[in-house]
């Protein structure tokens, strides 16, 4: 069996892609740079995470991008000879007015540079590219303000619109109809979206024509797929999808799906991937085990075997290595315009810029949480000058929700270690202030305890370590909390609010799960 989620952590509206025997998930980053996570599989239950097709700012510029703004919902396809991403970026998101600029890039190796940006439209977030069996190309697409589905065909060759997009569908009656899909099987053309909001009422719906046109009717059975309410400890607000045949004929839905706290309604690891095996009954896709709830495993594909491409969730960085892993992440600007580990051997460099308040340009460099109970850890050379300087370990969900574990100057320039907590934007010293060495290494330490719900810090100086009495809520690393669409990160962190880009160097940086049995023993020396 088949266990879910497949991705874990982060990883929402998920768009499925088979290439011969090769799977790819494309993934949204809102915010994050670089744009859309990229997974590899050769049996659709080990993934592996591979190089992002947005790494350039030719193609895209997060800088101002509003949190849980950015890159929606990406629109992943090939056909003979290409892929294709479609991508939605979000500048604004209130009110009655979305800003929601769709472009199309395109690239013939996974692992090699995609085109520049063709621009599409502005009209809506969710597009995506659909490949007819006769050659022809379209833009599928949902309006700002969930005023339905619309289709327009464009040119093969320079993706321009050849007449007016026309509205096909206005949804099954649920309401908020968004993330489009276009499949073209057998006789029927299907449609299919998500309704209900990304929430706890998410859901998968279907319709189908008989032309590419319309009109579309809806499943009678519809929604094909949801979560169980009353059961916690199922997947939740599942919805959100993609189909897929194997080369063996078999159909797999993958599809976003939220994992609450036990005890709790919030999701410590934001919204994630999960996977369902579907079968085909009187023309219409149908879970394959019975039913419309999503369901924590479903079947393993028939010739298809275990391939050990998993991505641990250990993760360990000495920066040995100049290549930064795929894994990294940054708000809204390359890392590499902050972060360099050719200037001292062995270590990670970073140049402080603004604070983790800003919607510009943040110097740090972050891993997704992908476990409820874990560990981070970086050891750390700073030597800052001022309080406006500040370096160190951070947890973080995004720019008005995080903590600082950090080492800064107090006003009579001595070195401290400070724990800061921003909670909707109203920042909290949640600490006195520890005085440490100016010089030298420090090691941070970061763990979320009791099943995810807490966190604590801890700091090393010479060996010897000393962990923060005070056990800190994880709920502000929440979408419930936060109303926000990501998820929480651990990353190292650098601010010179001076201008003057003082630097830290990391030694290392390193994160791994803990099951629920050692964090217990340790809690109770």
């Amino acid at each position: 069996m088949i266990q879910n989620p497949i991705l874990k952590g982060f990883c929402p509206d998920p768009c499925i892609v088979r290439a011969g025997d090769d799977y790819y998930i494309a993934t949204s980053t809102f915010e994050w740079w670089p744009g859309v996570k990229l997974f590899h599989s050769k049996d659709l239950q080990n993934w592996k995470q591979i190089i992002s097709p947005l790494r350039s700012e030719k193609q895209l510029s997060l800088i101002g991008d509003p949190t849980s703004g950015g890159v929606w919902a990406p629109g992943f396809s090939c056909d003979k000879e290409k892929f294709y991403l479609v991508y939605t970026d979000v500048k604004t998101k209130k009110g009655r007015y979305y800003n929601t600029h769709n472009y199309l890039i395109y690239t013939d190796d996974l692992y090699k540079e995609w085109s520049e940006p063709v621009y599409l439209n502005s009209v809506g977030f969710d597009a995506d590219l659909f490949h007819d069996t006769d050659g022809k190309k379209y833009l599928v697409n949902m309006l700002n303000g969930f005023k339905g589905i619309t289709l327009t065909e464009l040119d093969t060759k320079t993706f321009h619109p050849l007449g007016k997009r026309k509205l096909i569908y206005q949804g099954s009656g649920i309401g908020c109809t968004e993330g489009p899909h276009l499949y073209h099987i057998g006789a029927w053309y299907y449609l299919l979206t998500a309704e209900g909001g990304t929430g706890y009422d998410h859901c998968v719906t279907i319709a189908r024509s008989e032309n590419i046109w319309g009109p579309y009717i809806t499943a009678p059975s519809n929604p094909i797929l949801t979560s169980d309410r009353h059961d916690m400890n199922a997947l939740q607000k599942c919805g959100h999808a993609a189909l897929m045949e194997t080369q063996y004929g078999e159909w797999y839905m993958v599809h976003l799906c939220s994992r609450p706290l036990r005890g709790e309604q919030w999701c410590n690891l934001g919204r994630e991937t999960a996977i369902q095996k579907i079968i085909w009954e009187d023309g219409w896709p149908r879970l394959a085990c019975g039913g419309i709830i999503a369901q924590n495993s479903t079947a393993e594909p028939i010739g298809i075997f275990s391939q050990e491409n998993i991505e641990s969730q250990t993760f360990f960085d000495d920066f040995n290595e100049c290549a930064p892993d795929v894994r990294y992440s940054s708000p809204r600007a390359d890392y590499r315009t902050f972060a360099s580990c050719r200037e001292r051997k062995g270590y990670l460099r970073m140049y402080g810029q603004e604070s983790m308040n800003s919607l510009h340009h943040v110097s740090l460099l972050a891993v997704r949480q992908q476990a409820v109970n874990c560990t981070a850890e970086t050891a750390m050379d700073f030597l800052p000058e001022y309080e406006e300087q500040l370096a160190g370990l951070s947890y973080m969900y995004d720019a008005m929700h995080f903590y600082i574990f950090g080492k800064t100057a107090d006003e009579e320039n001595n070195a401290v270690l400070v724990l800061i907590k921003s909670d909707g934007g109203i920042i909290s010293d949640e600490i006195d202030r520890i005085r440490i060495p100016a010089e030298g290494t420090v090691v941070l330490r970061c763990e979320t305890v009791d099943n995810g719900q807490s966190v604590i810090f801890s700091y090393a100086v010479d060996d010897e370590w000393v962990k923060i009495d005070k056990k800190l809520t994880t709920q502000i690393m929440t979408d419930e909390h936060c109303r926000g669409f990501t998820g929480a990160h651990f990353g190292m962190y650098v601010h010179d609010m001076t201008g003057e880009k003082q630097y830290a160097d990391f030694d290392y940086f390193s994160m791994k799960e803990n099951n629920r049995e050692t964090v217990q023993e340790r809690e109770t020396k």
